[in-house]
């Protein structure tokens, strides 16, 4: 399953300090920044089941950043 979320990520350097803490506390997920989306888009898939969007939403805050599930 694909969740897709907009996000307020502007850097490249944040965007794989996200991406690198995505797969170390979430090891079945596979997560990639699309920054040139004006939505600053994080596409992120699981490779085993659904993707838990309130865990990443967390996630992202907890390193200050925003992220919401686009529909």
């Amino acid at each position: 399953m694909i969740e897709v979320f907009k996000t307020n990520v502007k850097d490249r350097d944040h965007a794989n300090m996200l991406v690198d803490q995505i797969h170390k506390v979430f090891e079945d997920y596979n997560a990639n920044f699309d920054l040139e989306d004006c939505d600053r888009i994080l596409r992120v898939r699981c490779t085993t089941g659904s993707v838990q969007p309130s865990l990443l939403i967390n996630l992202l805050e907890g390193h200050g950043f925003s992220a919401e599930v686009l529909p």
